[in-house]
């Protein structure tokens, strides 16, 4: 392998892979992806366990987008398999409709009702606050306190270890409440899995001679050897600056699989546990896979600190957090040769269509300081 490179490209995720894709497809450029970890599809990466049962190693990555163009992108990678993503929440012993919805609200009332019933019900609960500033505000102006803490309150403290009224409006207020009977998670317009796997799709995303991946190697140590014009970083920015500011808090995730002798476990794709269990929820892929196997495999989600040895999953939502972060990016926007793009380098929570979009917007922006 030649060691001059037009492009480095830090990270094998949806962000550096689609830049990788872009930039050799498009412009001919060769790219050098660097990935610590031994596989490409960062976060996203799927694979068959020894049951052959598909499963999401770092969690469950529900696809959906409302975006043509990100569709029309991705789809010259992979088929698709419709998902609808149904979740139920269990406390006080049995399951209950989740997000909020018109089941929901039959449930603990007792009896069946209308829409028009349940918008009225609302209007007396909710505690009227224009301007919701964190989590719990944005969550009680719509369902009221009750429903706030038998779903949301301590889902979100052992999920973040902070307090709803401690975290930006946007972590609680990206779950919808509805009073029809749409009980699916998400609501964007198109809602699917790679019919194949993430990874697969990600191996024809990169299967160009342009392209060439080193797998299980630290940036920083290829960097002094090669001969590059400008480096694309998706890793975490405080990282990149060597902490300079300090560190950023981030929340990380331990994952137990558990392979069982039925062909279902459970009655969802996944049952989240507001107040019971160290574990936030249980998710069975199979319920969206559609996989005719006769044993299923379950993965529990455990919460954790982020520290030594542990991966940086989720940015902390938290003004503290932001403040910190607004020193870095300052700093970033100085590298004239470096681009920092997804959800770890912006240190913000993205979903995967959105870092793809970032991804296409960066790679245009590449392109026409080329002309």
């Amino acid at each position: 392998m030649s060691w001059k490179f037009d492009y480095v490209i830090v990270g094998a995720g949806f962000a550096g892979s689609v830049l990788a894709e872009r930039l050799a497809t498009q412009l001919g450029k060769r790219c050098l992806i660097v990935e610590k970890r031994n596989h490409i599809g960062g976060n996203a990466y799927d694979r068959y366990d020894p049951a052959g049962v598909l499963i999401h190693d770092y969690g469950p990555h529900y696809f959906r987008t409302n975006s043509d163009r990100i569709i029309e992108y991705l789809s010259r990678f992979t088929e698709w398999q419709p998902a609808e993503y149904k979740i139920l929440s269990w406390t006080d012993g049995k399951y209950w409709q989740f997000p909020i919805n018109l089941n929901t609200y039959e449930q603990w009332v007792g009896h069946p009702a209308t829409s028009a019933e349940m918008a009225a019900a609302l209007a007396q609960w909710r505690i009227p606050i224009p301007n919701p500033q964190n989590s719990e505000e944005v969550i009680v102006s719509q369902v009221g306190t009750a429903l706030y803490e038998k779903f949301f309150k301590n889902y979100t403290r052992k999920q973040w270890q902070h307090d709803p009224k401690d975290l930006d409006p946007s972590v609680c207020g990206r779950i919808p409440i509805r009073t029809n009977r749409d009980d699916r998670y998400l609501s964007e317009k198109f809602q699917a899995l790679p019919q194949a796997g993430y990874t697969a799709m990600f191996h024809r995303m990169l299967h160009d001679p342009l392209i060439h991946i080193l797998l299980k190697t630290d940036y920083r140590a290829v960097l002094p050897h090669l001969q590059f014009g400008h480096l694309i970083y998706t890793g975490p920015i405080d990282e990149y600056f060597d902490h300079c500011f300090g560190a950023l808090p981030y929340r990380s995730l331990r994952f137990e699989p558990e392979t069982l002798e039925c062909e279902f476990y459970q009655p969802a794709l996944q049952v989240n546990y507001p107040n019971d269990h160290a574990y936030t929820r249980i998710v069975e892929l199979k319920h969206a896979t559609r996989q005719r196997l006769p044993v299923t495999t379950i993965v529990r989600e455990y919460p954790e600190a982020y520290g030594p040895g542990k991966e940086a999953y989720y940015p902390i939502p938290a003004p503290d957090a932001q403040a910190l972060y607004r020193q870095y990016a300052e700093r970033a926007a100085t590298e004239k040769q470096v681009s920092f793009v997804g959800r770890l380098a912006t240190y913000r929570y993205y979903n995967m269509d959105q870092v793809v979009g970032m991804a296409l917007a960066e790679f245009d922006k590449l392109r026409n300081r080329q002309s």
